[in-house]
């Protein structure tokens, strides 16, 4: 069975939490410790955000926030460190309060991502302003109250995204926290158009990442591609070796080994599962159940069919870990059936995903949901299947 080190949006795994608390469980009062091993040149002030994306959670309250108009990362201190206090009930209609709180209507924003801080257990949430375009990071309690995080004067470290000579980054598509890096993908407007950064800890303010470009077989398309971006991804050890594994539309799910590679190389991966064409995945994370390892990942069906998929365009599917064992299968990767909700084994559609159109990890056994219903979001907690 796959012994894999997986982190996303705000869940650590053990190896990570001992490297950055010198040995110790990580705790409240862990996030000078975790910021001074983590981030290095710290600056204080406002980040100068102009739009904001993907984000998710390190430890000591550690929060990556992707800038897809700046091309950069920026890892703020929020110094939020619990104690941890779940949301206590579901909250209908969570974004009319979200709106509220930009002063505009629920359909003049853009959410563009949630990420849970499993310490407290709030959930903040990346958010555009359409009337005007203005960026903010909005936090919910326990209680399901709406407040801005202030960006005035935070601790934080920013870094780059570089293209190329005539290249320019047209999104960040993921961000994640890895053992010993960040890593981020995104999409240019180069013929290989998909890119994967890595930057090495501490993570230093003004410094620029490795970049390398993604090649990926498409099952579904029948062919290698290079302009299809990652949409969604997770870091993943395994004997040794250091991967991405990364879900693209149409819906292959890929590995590619990040280990010796050097900055502007070129990497293949290697498609293991392919999930239907007709789909985007929005967001992944790992689990355990029942002994066994799970990828789980939450997708939009672009011609929904309810016999097919469920209730809803936004539905979600469990893929169990051993599958990413196969080595150069591509053409030959197990493809699941998408006439049942099960099959082949270990591949099966997850009820608890229906309307979900952002998930991320609270603990080992819940995930918080932001599910579509009926054009509204209702924010709750969810059991892992």
């Amino acid at each position: 069975m796959i012994r894999s080190r997986i982190m996303k949006a705000g869940v650590c795994v053990v190896a990570l939490m001992l490297l950055l608390t010198g040995g110790q469980t990580a705790h409240a009062g862990v996030t000078k410790d975790a910021a001074s091993k983590y981030l290095k040149d710290v600056q204080q002030g406002n980040p100068g955000f102009k739009s904001v994306g993907k984000i998710t959670f390190g430890p000591g309250g550690l929060l990556v926030v992707a800038d897809p108009a700046k091309a950069t990362i920026t890892v703020i201190d929020t110094h939020d460190v619990g104690p941890l206090k779940k949301l206590e009930r579901k909250v209908p209609q969570i974004d009319i309060a979200v709106a509220a709180s930009l002063g505009v209507e629920p359909d003049q924003i853009e959410i563009a991502d949630m990420a849970v801080n499993s310490q407290s257990g709030k959930v903040y949430l990346s958010v555009n302003r359409k009337t005007d375009g203005q960026p903010a990071i909005l936090v919910i309690d326990a209680q399901g109250k709406v407040k801005n995080f202030d960006l005035a004067e935070v601790d934080y470290i920013q870094v780059a995204l570089p293209g190329g000579e005539e290249s320019k980054i047209r999104n960040i598509t993921g961000v994640a926290l890895a053992s010993d890096r960040l890593l981020a993908a995104a999409q240019s407007n180069e013929e290989f158009a998909n890119k994967i950064y890595s930057i090495p800890l501490p993570l230093t303010h003004g410094t620029s990442a490795d970049i390398y470009s993604a090649e990926t077989y498409h099952v579904a398309h029948k062919k290698w591609e290079t302009k299809a971006p990652i949409q969604s991804f997770v870091p993943y050890s395994n004997k040794g070796k250091n991967y991405i594994v990364g879900a693209f539309a149409c819906t292959p799910i890929a590995k590619f080994p990040l280990d010796e590679l050097q900055s502007g190389s070129k990497v293949k991966g290697t498609s293991v599962v392919e999930l239907g064409s007709g789909n985007r995945p929005l967001d992944m994370l790992t689990y355990e159940s029942d002994g066994k390892e799970w990828l789980l990942t939450n997708s939009f069906r672009f011609h929904w069919k309810k016999s097919m998929y469920g209730p809803s365009k936004w539905w979600g599917v469990r893929v169990n870990m051993d599958y990413l064992d196969a080595e150069n299968v591509n053409e030959e990767a197990a493809r699941r059936d998408v006439k049942q909700t099960k099959g082949p084994d270990g591949i099966e559609i997850v009820d608890q995903l229906a309307g979900a159109v952002h998930i991320d990890k609270l603990d080992k056994k819940e995930i918080v949901v932001l599910r579509d219903n009926d054009g509204h979001l209702d924010l709750e907690i969810a059991q892992l299947p």
